[in-house]
């Protein structure tokens, strides 16, 4: 009896949790500002690239055989999969030894594992209730004025003087 409570609350745990992760991605909570998100996003980050960080070898393996002539794009792929592992492999290792440490957010790797070092845009973050961003001035061009750019300044103006 005991053993099917406990299993129930387990499932529950994990059901609350995968609801609170559907909202953002690991990779998005590891760069927050707030201390739990952040917390909770390197440690499953680091948990994350830590396992998978072998399937970096294989797909570019895989990749660099498919796109180069033979021989040598097996071994061009081969290099790149393992430098991409090593990489990923101690950039999750680091988050999962330092999750818990205040304003610190890891090394973050690609997501990719066609290419560890090519790194997603991420949009400025919104403000968040509660936060200490500025709110923006309004950025919206209207269409019908022309848009006069900044006069610049030579420098060399104010040498001649």
């Amino acid at each position: 009896m005991k053993k099917g409570i406990m299993l129930i609350a387990v499932l529950v745990l994990l059901g609350l949790t995968s609801t609170a992760f559907a909202q953002e991605t690991v990779w998005d909570m590891a760069q927050s500002d707030k201390y739990g998100k952040k917390a909770g996003g390197m440690l499953g980050r680091g948990l994350l690239n830590a396992v998978t960080c072998f399937v970096d070898v294989i797909v570019q393996t895989v990749e660099g055989t498919q796109e180069g002539p033979p021989f040598v794009g097996t071994l061009t792929g081969l290099g790149g999969g393992i430098g991409c592992t090593a990489l990923r492999a101690t950039s999750g290792v680091l988050d999962v030894a330092t999750f818990w440490v205040p304003g610190f957010n890891g090394i973050p790797v690609g997501r990719s594992y066609s290419n560890c070092l090519e790194m997603d845009e991420v949009a400025a973050p919104a403000p968040e209730a509660g936060s200490t961003y500025a709110t923006p001035v309004a950025s919206t061009v209207i269409a019908e004025e022309p848009v006069v750019p900044a006069k610049q300044h030579d420098p060399m103006e104010y040498v001649k003087k």
